[in-house]
């Protein structure tokens, strides 16, 4: 009976640590809000989830992502973050809830973030 006790926690044991060891390797996704009002401290490849909000007049490799809780706002008065967002595939489209990797990069007037990656998780209908 013992033998049977043994091997069910050592069995256990291994579950616990496979688990973890596999966890380690994942990034925790952040929200706009949790670097927009500091983009300096993120360094390295971050992951990040937004709602593309709109594209730049500017530069049509980069659009912008603002944080998912802003759609709860319906007023004028919001204090909306903006993240502009540099990838080179396909734009997703003004509503989109996007999963980002990449890393921010320093320019003259601020930070972009670069995207490599990007997954279109929905669509929210925002805007008209």
């Amino acid at each position: 009976m013992k033998k049977y006790i043994y091997i069910a926690v050592a069995l256990l044991i291994g579950v616990v640590v496979a688990f973890g060891l596999a966890k380690q390797g994942e990034a925790k996704l952040l929200n706009v809000n949790d670097i927009g009002s500091d983009p300096s401290a993120f360094t390295g490849t971050i992951n990040v989830t937004g709602i593309m909000a709109g594209t730049s007049q500017y530069d049509n490799s980069v659009f912008g992502i603002m944080d998912i809780k802003e759609l709860q706002c319906k007023s004028a008065n919001c204090n909306k973050i903006f993240i502009p967002v540099k990838y080179q595939g396909k734009h997703p489209v003004v509503g989109d809830e996007v999963k980002l990797t990449g890393a921010f990069q320093k320019l003259e007037k601020g930070y972009v973030f670069t995207a490599q990656k990007m997954t279109v998780v929905k669509n929210h209908k925002i805007g008209g």
